[in-house]
């Protein structure tokens, strides 16, 4: 299905209630597999990938296919690797494939779990046969993915002798990891991290119910949209001054943009202030899946700027870097906007018909991944969707 959007006014007032963190989602599901107390979750994400990993974790094949969710395919890869005994076969989408996973799974390796390539070396599909870790020191590369270094981290207070992790490098989307210690925190597991280690002794994780956070990367979008647009009013639900997710730097790269946030009550609201000179560079080192609706909003305000620390995005649905270069030089001719079975570059590009007036954004649903609802939540800000039948 492809839509065409428009926006008739430029004037976005709305109250939107964003889906809850996918990222806290995910990690709070395999802190509740371990621990050995049940607890609730509320306000869990309800992401495809999220949906995937739940499905995943209640499983009774031996066979699990994950579809298109990176991070629940890396944290189960870690996962499954403890339940001793048992035999799995991890698979993914074709595009799952493609995707590195060698560094984790030396790691695993290096711990003494069985896990063998069923195709490519370094790729999915992983046989797997769960077993008891006894070693405990590892090092692992920082600079492929935050994701290999949570997946371990969620494991390590359940192994016998703990977790002793070293990394080299330089880290990537490192409020990640420490988003990984904190929910850890929550649920009673202590640690260190002294220079370049990070330390787990053996502990339980205690039970506590969790209500999930708003997700502050798909607020990225409403902060595109209020740069955007000529003026507007609007209130995301959710989101807190004090959020463990790095994605909250998008109200500081926002700012100079013109978008101002205020906190009120559990939720922020956004308005027009003036704008200020955009910086000369920008790192997303650590905060990588803002680069989409950053990089789409200085191109519709034709300002540049030189981005550092991109390295993870070639490996994320798609080429990010070089999917969105593409897209923004055929828009101005074709106004139709590919997607690349990448739910980012959707919600990235739609904002973009407040300066180019109508859009067309193909094969809408892949949004599902992160944000199912965000066409509708669109339409309650004043854009007008239209199916597209052919």
């Amino acid at each position: 299905m492809n839509y065409k959007i428009s926006h008739p006014t430029k004037v976005v007032e709305c109250e939107i209630d964003l889906p809850g963190s996918k990222s806290i989602s995910n990690r709070l599901l395999i802190i509740q597999a371990l621990c050995k107390q049940e607890f609730a979750i509320t306000n869990l994400s309800s992401s495809e990938d999220t949906k995937s990993l739940q499905k995943a974790l209640k499983a009774t094949k031996v066979t699990i296919d994950i579809g298109a969710a990176g991070t629940s395919f890396r944290f189960l890869t870690a996962y499954l690797s403890t339940l001793v005994g048992k035999r799995f076969i991890l698979t993914g989408s074709n595009r799952m494939k493609e995707r590195p996973i060698k560094e984790l799974v030396d790691a695993l390796l290096d711990l003494g779990i069985e896990i063998k390539y069923l195709e490519k070396t370094g790729f999915p599909p992983l046989a797997i046969l769960g077993t008891e870790i006894t070693e405990n020191k590892v090092s692992i590369d920082g600079q492929i993915s935050s994701q290999f270094i949570s997946a371990l981290l969620l494991i390590a207070p359940t192994l016998k002798n703990g977790l002793k992790l070293q990394i080299s490098g330089k880290i990537v989307s490192k409020p990640y990891i420490i988003m990984t210690l904190k929910l850890m925190e929550e649920f009673g597991i202590s640690h260190t991290w002294l220079e370049n280690t990070i330390e787990i002794k053996p502990q339980k994780y205690s039970a506590k119910d969790y209500n999930i956070e708003a997700d502050w990367s798909a607020a990225s979008f409403w902060y595109e949209i209020a740069a955007l647009c000529s003026s507007c009013n609007i209130t995301l639900n959710g989101l807190t001054e004090n959020s463990i997710q790095g994605d909250r730097k998008v109200m500081e790269l926002f700012k100079n943009l013109g978008v101002q946030t205020k906190f009120k009550n559990g939720s922020i609201i956004l308005s027009k202030k003036e704008e200020n000179d955009i910086s000369k560079e920008i790192n997303l080192i650590n905060t990588p899946d803002l680069y989409q609706p950053l990089k789409c909003t200085l191109f519709a305000k034709n300002l540049t700027t030189k981005f550092l620390g991109l390295q993870s995005l070639k490996d994320k649905e798609t080429n990010r870097i070089k999917a969105v270069e593409k897209e923004l030089l055929s828009l101005v001719t074709t106004k139709k906007i590919t997607t690349y079975k990448d739910h980012r570059m959707a919600m990235s590009f739609a904002p973009l018909c407040l300066k180019y007036e109508t859009l067309q954004i193909n094969d809408v649903a892949v949004v599902e991944k992160s944000y199912p609802n965000f066409w509708n939540d669109l339409k309650k800000g004043g854009f007008i969707i239209t199916p597209l039948t052919h």
